[in-house]
């Protein structure tokens, strides 16, 4: 059994005169040949903004760059003959897809309608601060370029909760649709905010039956359409858990394996991350947000930080089976809504510590495999330019966990600045041995096995130099680099 490694083959300023459809199709063997044997596509459907749009303001996802919408027919990323042929190109090099799927909102509605609301405090949405009045909403979906095909169904305010617009007075905020499904919020598991049902655009209104079936029967034909092989579900933390209980039983009836992500973002908050499994009874993994947060603290804190503690409170601790771990993303990327970035000197140990050991389902994010360079707008108003550099060492880690990284794990959790653990190794494959340190340069005795006795080992990454000799009873003394980290194998001779 070859280890699983996901990579999300994007990030959010991927340029749009670059066909990522294509680009995807023309790398897929060497991708697989790397050790990716699955990729995390970004959302493929029509966004508001055309081929502005990342994808996630979803306008109209039976729209997957077919027809004439919101002025162009490719999406960002290209046509859907492209995308077809880019999934194609995985399944054939043994890369299974995940599609990005986005059902939390809807974005650029092609007509208004006048619907009553009451407006809500945005600090409070529990809170309304206003008696029922009418406004224009864009809450009608016609799709006039699909014209009907592959299906009918029209969107109406009926159809949603919430919006962030009134047209007519040409002002934003939180707006509470009054329809026949209540004047209030769906239940959520968490209290933020009061309730964080609202996140943006036009919120789906999951109590409406009919807006249930349409998205059963649009998973269905998605996944025949173009056989995809497991989701990342965007915004579960916005969506009640009964919905995604439902529609994944649904999919599965018809695609038994399917596999299923959930995006809980909760930085640092585990016991979040673990209601939201109970709510959805293990029905998807969830990424480790957790996790992420100890990195991205981590990074930022040098040697002051105790790297005994980096699992504390992760997912991946407690319920391994179920956690995605993960060192960014292009919600943490710089310049984003989330943003909270692992800093380049510490990404080589958090890869390692995802990649190498034995819990957890990793995955790598675009940038750090081949950079990126994009301009945008901070917090402070003004343009910042970034430059994120390939992760050093990324290929030899992805190699590592490919090759080596297999068998029994044990632990040398034992200090504050340098830890390290071994993996035996299997029937089939070479075992390694893992240090690495946020400070100075150190080294640890481990015991590796006795079937590696009299061996000389080396560091794969060529961070140190020594040759390791496993003693009789299969402990060797190795050594790590300063804020760095070494993987130890067997020498080639």
């Amino acid at each position: 059994m070859v280890n699983g490694t996901m990579m999300q083959y994007f990030h959010w300023y991927y340029p749009a005169e670059e066909n990522l459809w294509n680009t995807i199709a023309e790398r897929a063997p060497k991708l697989a040949e790397a050790g990716i044997n699955a990729l995390w596509f970004p959302p493929a459907y029509k966004g508001k903004e055309g081929t502005n749009s990342v994808g996630y303001d979803a306008y109209d996802i039976y729209d997957l760059g077919e027809f004439d919408q919101k002025g162009t027919v490719r999406t960002r990323f290209g046509t859907r003959e492209e995308y077809e042929k880019a999934i194609e190109a995985c399944h054939a090099s043994g890369i299974q897809v995940y599609a990005d799927i986005v059902l939390n909102h809807k974005a650029g509605a092609d007509e208004t309608e006048r619907i009553t609301v009451r407006r809500v405090n945005p600090d409070n949405r529990q809170e309304f601060i206003s008696e029922p009045f009418e406004i224009d909403a864009y809450t009608k979906f016609t799709f006039p370029g699909r014209n009907g095909k592959y299906s009918e169904f029209i969107w109406d305010h009926m159809c949603f909760s919430g919006i962030d617009y009134a047209a007519d007075l040409q002002e934003e905020g939180i707006f509470s649709i009054q329809n026949e499904y209540g004047d209030d919020w769906e239940e959520m598991i968490d209290d933020e905010l009061g309730n964080y049902d609202y996140l943006m655009f036009d919120d789906i209104e999951f109590r409406n039956t009919a807006v249930r079936e349409e998205l059963n029967s649009w998973g269905k034909w998605y996944f025949e359409t173009f056989k995809i092989d497991g989701v990342r579900l965007d915004a579960v933390k916005h969506i009640s858990p009964k919905f995604y209980n439902e529609w994944l039983d649904y999919q599965r009836q018809h695609k038994p394996d399917l596999v299923a992500i959930g995006e809980y973002w909760a930085p640092g908050d585990l016991p979040m991350l673990l209601r939201y499994i109970d709510a959805t009874e293990g029905r998807m993994s969830l990424f480790d947000a957790a996790l992420h947060h100890n990195f991205h603290y981590a990074s930022t804190q040098g040697n002051d930080h105790d790297m005994r503690t980096i699992f504390d409170n992760s997912l991946v601790q407690v319920k391994p089976e179920l956690a995605v771990t993960v060192v960014d993303n292009h919600d943490t990327q710089p310049l984003q809504a989330l943003e909270a970035p692992v800093e380049a000197w510490f990404k080589p140990i958090a890869y390692a510590l995802i990649l190498l050991r034995e819990s957890g389902y990793p995955c790598i994010f675009y940038p750090d495999v081949y950079g990126a360079h994009y301009v945008d707008k901070g917090r402070d108003g003004n343009d910042h330019e970034i430059f994120l550099e390939q992760c050093k060492h990324i290929a030899e880690l992805l190699n590592a966990r490919n090759t080596y990284a297999y068998g029994p794990q044990r632990d040398y959790f034992d200090h504050a600045n340098c830890i390290g653990w071994v993996r035996e190794g299997d029937d089939d494959h070479e075992g390694c041995a893992v240090l690495l340190s946020n400070g100075d340069e150190g080294h640890k005795s481990m015991e590796i096995g006795k079937r590696y006795a009299g061996r000389v080992f080396t560091d794969m990454l060529k961070e140190r130099e020594e040759e390791v000799t496993i003693d009789e009873n299969g402990w060797g003394e190795f050594y790590t680099p300063a804020g760095g980290v070494s993987v130890w194998v067997e020498k080639k001779q």
